[in-house]
């Protein structure tokens, strides 16, 4: 029985999400100066605040958020051709450990795309760890000789992503 769920997150299931996000950073870089419990209540304000911009795609086995993806969204100046213009960017990929390798994360980038067009994005740009550059190929992502990028220094938390 596939009890395997993939849809926008609910407003319920932020602070899931923000648990998720939490432990990625744990994964990839240690142990976040912020712990969990100060942490959630503010990813979750920050979500609730950025949601016209920043909309979550969650995968849900059962009752229990096991993946994340979100679409970062862009409004880009307009055009004597089409006025209403806007780009996305596919963010904060995320699948638990248990659960990896079986193609969930690819079910994400899927969703989100389909997501983006729906919306009517002109495109949708992704900075990728390389262990996930294969499965974002697979879905049509390219290399771009004009999209180009100047890392302007590390935040604060020490990461890109």
């Amino acid at each position: 029985m596939n009890d395997l769920t993939v849809r926008p997150g609910r407003p319920d299931e932020l602070a899931a999400v923000a648990e998720l996000r939490w432990r990625w950073v744990r994964e990839t870089y240690g142990t976040p100066d912020v712990v969990l419990d100060e942490f959630v209540p503010r990813f979750v304000a920050w979500a609730q605040e950025n949601e016209p911009t920043h909309r979550c795609m969650v995968m849900v086995r059962g009752d229990v958020v096991i993946g994340m993806a979100w679409l970062a969204i862009t409004r880009r100046v307009p055009h004597p051709r089409s006025f209403e213009r806007m780009s996305g960017d596919v963010q904060c990929v995320y699948v638990v450990p248990d659960e990896r390798d079986r193609g969930l994360g690819g079910e994400l980038i899927e969703a989100v795309l389909a997501w983006a067009s729906d919306l009517g994005l002109e495109r949708v740009t992704v900075h990728s760890s390389d262990r996930a550059v294969s499965a974002y190929s697979r879905r049509g992502f390219t290399v771009s000789p004009r999209l180009l990028q100047v890392e302007m220094g590390q935040g604060s938390t020490g990461e890109s992503a």
